[in-house]
């Protein structure tokens, strides 16, 4: 098998034709079709269905494209790795996390910016129930994610410890409260993420317990649009607390207790048991094991 054919294979994928995959790499069709042809060979079945409109794989197709991807993911590591070694470039880290974790990553990653300004730092906003794929499959160094991982060739270190927070406009009737009970809040407009995610049902699920209606009237799509809503008082809302510290000391936000409601949320970074960090990801790693604070 030959990397370059792999290359020509997952090009051909992306640009949906035969055609456009020539033109992108810089090669005639005959040349593609030829080295779709030799993988062909190689596996002993058809890569694509013949006579499809488009380009249209078969279940080898499928198969060859997951271990292609993770070939040369596993190729451009080796690379990357090696470039850290010689001292080229100051190394690089892939990270992934989802909106919110963010939040609670800014100050490791201003500390580790101070600490070693020449490792490029490259951090994908990805859903959290894919961050484990993503680092299985060599896209990613490291992810973040706020559950623990099912997979056991994954290692799991905490790292950070929250909470889910009510937080109102400094207006709202609720504003001066030290505290309320969940029974007061059934008439209230919640300001709701559209995501969803393990927290979002034990929210619903805590209010069910109650007997008390959730009414969520607004669904956004990330939280930062959350949180405008709720400082431009159309409703309230159940946030992590990490992402809404800054508001809450501006008094832009009011974050008022529930008595009933204490949901925690840790969070986690995690990468593959065998990997071999190179110096940048163990940096980062030590920065995360040590708090930063």
């Amino acid at each position: 098998m030959n990397l370059g054919d792999l290359e020509v294979f997952l090009t051909l994928l992306r640009e949906g034709s035969f055609s456009r995959a020539a033109e992108k790499l810089y090669r005639t069709q005959p040349a593609v079709s030829l080295a779709v042809r030799r993988l062909e060979e190689w596996v002993g079945e058809p890569l694509l269905v013949r006579g499809a409109r488009g380009v249209k794989l078969t279940d080898v197709g499928v198969l060859l494209r997951d271990y292609a991807e993770r070939m040369l993911n596993l190729r451009q590591e080796i690379k990357r790795s090696v470039e850290d070694l010689r001292g080229l470039r100051g190394g690089r880290v892939a990270l992934g996390v989802n909106e919110s974790s963010i939040h609670a990553l800014l100050p490791a990653l201003a500390r580790f910016r101070q600490l070693h300004p020449d490792i490029h730092l490259s951090v994908h906003r990805t859903f959290s129930r894919d961050i484990p794929g993503e680092v299985l499959n060599y896209r990613l160094d490291l992810g973040v994610i706020s559950f623990l991982p099912e997979d056991e060739k994954l290692a799991a270190v905490q790292f950070f410890r929250d909470e889910l927070t009510f937080v109102v406009n400094p207006r709202h009737r609720l504003a001066r409260h030290r505290s309320v009970e969940i029974a007061a809040l059934g008439r209230e407009s919640f300001i709701a993420h559209i995501v969803e995610s393990p927290y979002r049902w034990r929210v619903i699920q805590l209010f069910q317990k109650h007997r008390v209606p959730l009414r969520m009237v607004v669904e956004l799509p990330t939280i930062e649009s959350i949180k405008r809503f709720v400082q431009m008082n159309c409703g309230v809302a159940i946030v992590p607390r990490m992402c809404v510290r800054w508001e809450v000391e501006r008094r832009l936000l009011v974050e008022v207790p529930i008595r009933q409601m204490k949901i925690p949320r840790h969070l986690y970074f995690i990468h593959r048991r065998d990997a071999r960090f190179s110096h940048a990801t163990a940096a980062l790693v030590e920065l995360l094991r040590s708090g930063w604070r």
